[in-house]
């Protein structure tokens, strides 16, 4: 065996070449390379490591054309193996990733024609109507709650008659199932409209306003608010409602493509129903209860409340049903996960998962851009209504005690703070199950086990969790989490003090005002008697 030594000087950097001959048959170049000045000559260094890994894939090129000869693969010294052993980590790291990004190109080139292509992600979607509506499994459980937006006309969007090539789901302002919206709205309009007359009409002509009647009258007006905003909140956002659907179908085809089993949601189907009746159900039991708790609370008035209040426990339903899915979808997607992380390499198929949960998170963010404006009215009708029920309560317990009108109020209190708790609650368990809980499935996973493909997916995985939050925002308003409750139970009790105390100082002047009433009467008394 001849060794030779050549050194060489360039930029601070020296290399030294070692040429092994172990036969006349096969010649084989290995390459040391060391660098005294990594951080100072960045720039050679990587040059030099490109031309190393050059060299490198011409001496496996002589190792494969080695492997014809009898006994050749069994005498053979794999330079991969020399040349890691004298390495630094970050040489190993540099290696491995131009071999992995070489070899990525190639499969990418072979699969497109290609490698211009190779650093996008491929976009797959579906375009069979047939096989869309057949694995829709989230539209057949939930279309009870859709049906039911479009007869109450809050959200005229329709579904695409089977085969055709349209989005499954569309919006469009002169649909059928809007025209129809239009005309259940104007009748609403004229029942709302008239009901508010009288209550502005009657209140501006009593003579004796009393505190009670003015927290009544602000309340039941506010609560009318949410139906003259609904075209603005609703309606104006239909395109982005049929886009979340849209991205529901589709994503359910491209789970199976991946996982391999369709996604199902049986628990959903009986759910939606339920909540369709109760909504409507709570509705009536409320405004009835108002009625009967309230003597000036005319029976009349009660129809322009119902299809209000069962609108926004209709929202808070949509709103449940949503998070729920998104909490089923990523519990069986980390399933799947953990059992792919103990096959046999599973880089490539890491992969298709990081798609696939960037997707969800997505769906999860376009939900909030799509009801943004419709939930934010919502929670500021609770927000303002809560305040003024709690405080006009207590303004009536100081001043008279407990009465069956102050119960009413307190029904309204409890009822808006369960809406406001329901909304919250379950964005935040959603949140956590797609971002957290599964991202603690990818922190478990021993990288010293896997091979070097597996841990660079996994860290990629990590960062698109990152870098893509699965949070419910509101468009950019506001977060919707359990953080929201607590705010807004503080700002709450802020107003509520501050009201207070002027309702202390008006009763402290009243009472002071009595007294010296009371005393110049006496004064005046005496007198006369004298």
């Amino acid at each position: 065996m001849k060794i030779s030594y050549i050194q060489t000087e360039q930029k601070g950097l020296f290399s030294f070449h070692l040429a092994l001959y172990l036969d006349k048959r096969l010649t084989m170049a290995l390459i040391i390379w060391q660098s005294y000045y990594l951080v100072i000559y960045g720039k050679g260094v990587k040059r030099s490591m490109q031309s190393a890994v050059a060299q490198h894939f011409a001496c496996e090129s002589s190792c494969r054309e080695r492997k014809s000869f009898p006994g050749g693969e069994s005498n053979m010294i794999h330079p991969e193996d020399n040349l890691k052993k004298i390495l630094n980590p970050n040489q190993k790291q540099l290696l491995d990733d131009e071999r992995r990004l070489a070899r990525k190109i190639k499969q990418l080139s072979e699969q497109q024609g290609s490698a211009s292509q190779a650093f996008l992600r491929p976009q797959e979607r579906e375009t069979d109507p047939d096989i869309l509506d057949y694995h829709d499994s989230f539209y057949k459980t939930t279309k009870s709650l859709l049906v039911l937006f479009q007869i109450m006309g809050i959200m005229p969007i329709m579904r695409s008659t089977a085969g055709s090539n349209k989005p499954r789901t569309t919006f469009h302002w002169t649909s059928k199932a809007h025209i129809w919206a239009y005309v259940i709205y104007g009748l609403e309009t004229v029942l709302v409209v008239w009901v508010a007359h009288e209550r502005i009409g009657k209140f501006i002509s009593t003579t004796d306003k009393r505190f009670d009647e003015v927290i009544y009258n602000v309340i039941f007006m506010s609560i009318l608010l949410p139906h003259f905003l609904l075209p603005v909140a609703s309606w104006r956002h239909g395109s982005e409602v049929a886009k979340f659907k849209n991205m529901w179908t589709h994503y359910q085809v491209q789970y199976l493509r991946v996982t391999g089993t369709p996604m199902l949601f049986p628990s959903l189907y009986p759910l939606t129903w339920a909540l369709c009746f109760v909504s409507w159900g709570l509705s009536i039991v409320i405004i009835l209860s108002q009625y009967y708790l309230q003597r000036d609370f005319p029976f009349s008035h009660t129809f322009a409340y119902y299809h209000i209040i069962a609108m926004l426990n209709g929202f808070c339903s949509l709103w449940y049903i949503n998070c729920t899915a998104f909490g089923m979808t990523s519990r069986e997607l980390s399933k799947h996960l953990i059992e792919t992380l103990k096959s046999e390499k599973p880089s490539e198929k890491l992969t298709e998962y990081r798609h696939l949960w960037v997707d969800l998170s997505h769906q999860m963010q376009q939900l909030g851009r799509a009801y943004s404006n419709m939930y934010g009215i919502y929670c500021l009708v609770i927000f303002f209504t809560t305040i003024i029920a709690t405080y006009g309560a207590l303004s009536e317990i100081i001043d008279r005690g407990g009465t069956f009108k102050e119960l009413g109020l307190f029904v309204i209190m409890i009822y808006c703070m369960t809406l406001l708790f329901i909304i919250c609650n379950e964005a935040h368990a959603a949140t956590k199950s797609v971002g957290l809980d599964f991202q603690d499935v990818l922190l478990n996973v021993n990288l010293t086990g896997v091979d070097n493909d597996t841990q660079r997916e996994v860290e990629m995985f990590l960062v698109a969790i990152a870098k893509n939050p699965p949070t419910m925002n509101l468009d950019g308003f506001a977060n919707i989490n359990r953080e929201l409750i607590t705010s807004n139970i503080s700002f709450m009790a802020t107003y509520l003090v501050v009201l207070m105390q002027f309702k202390l100082t008006l009763l402290r002047q009243a009472a002071r005002t009595n007294f010296l009433n009371s005393l110049k009467n006496n004064m005046t008394m005496r007198r006369i008697v004298e």
